[in-house]
């Protein structure tokens, strides 16, 4: 394990809790960078109702702010996981921006292109290494087994793709939607989807309808796990990195950090 990595993703991880810390509420208007705590004043002060109420209140103002920093710290925290894995695998199986990024076309109904994109990919082809390139492709082939993928499918698979998530306890069924149309797509285009949660946080009833849908999914277990059912297992034995060790040697910094966010974001000012 590189110190150097190690110093890197730290960084990375870093940048997108910090952003956290200058969240600023929309209070339903839809304004970009939020409103500050005189605008709320300004505005919810000027509705008879809400002042006659009290709402315009500084804590609830602090309130709003710390639902919605909540949110974000959430987001930005798996947005900087995302990162932190696509640099591993470029780091660790020598693959270059290029490769790590997975993503395919749509056309919508009225005739307009969109463009949908998965966080990390791993294209077996393009290791070098050929332990590493070995490695992955037995991966692939026990892991699409285990999840029952049908073997004429199984042989065409020439890669693995990742949704990579904090935790998963959202029953936002137009997510899930999105993230099984994700999957069919992956296989036609030869690649097995794998959902990577960083923590043990998803919903029992999600994981199985993932399952059910052939999704690959690993999850926060550490200790004496497998490389497939843990995304930590998977990292250190098929990858080559050990992520869970990046985040005990590194966890005093990073409790450190999101004190600060939230300290930040319980505040009225």
């Amino acid at each position: 394990m590189s110190k150097s990595n190690d110093s890197k993703y730290l960084d990375i991880l870093l940048g997108y809790i910090r952003v956290c810390a200058d969240y600023k509420p929309k209070l339903g208007h839809g304004a970009k960078a939020g409103y500050k705590l005189a605008e709320f004043k300004s505005i919810y002060g000027a509705d008879p109702f809400y002042s006659w109420l009290g709402l315009d209140n500084p804590l609830m103002y602090a309130a709003h702010k710390a639902a919605g920093g909540m949110t974000s710290i959430y987001r930005q925290i798996g947005i900087g996981c995302e990162a932190i894995f696509r640099n591993i695998l470029q780091d660790e199986l020598g693959l270059d921006d290029q490769d790590v990024n997975w993503s395919y076309t749509i056309t919508l109904a009225d005739g307009r292109s969109k463009k949908l994109k998965l966080d990390a990919c791993i294209p077996v082809a393009r290791i070098r290494d050929t332990d590493r390139r070995r490695r992955i492709r037995n991966w692939i082939r026990e892991a699409a087994r285990r999840a029952d993928v049908d073997t004429a499918v199984a042989r065409t698979l020439r890669g693995v793709v990742f949704e990579i998530r904090q935790g998963y306890k959202s029953k936002d069924s137009k997510r899930q939607n999105a993230d099984i149309a994700n999957a069919a797509m992956a296989y036609t285009k030869g690649f097995l989807p794998c959902a990577g949660i960083l923590s043990l946080q998803i919903d029992d009833e999600i994981a199985q309808r993932y399952r059910n849908e052939r999704w690959v999914i690993l999850t926060g277990l550490v200790g004496k796990t497998s490389r497939y059912d843990s995304f930590y297992g998977f990292c250190k034995e098929v990858v080559g990195y050990d992520l869970a060790v990046f985040f005990e040697q590194n966890s005093t910094i990073l409790q450190k950090e999101l004190e600060a966010v939230l300290t930040a974001l319980l505040s009225p000012s």
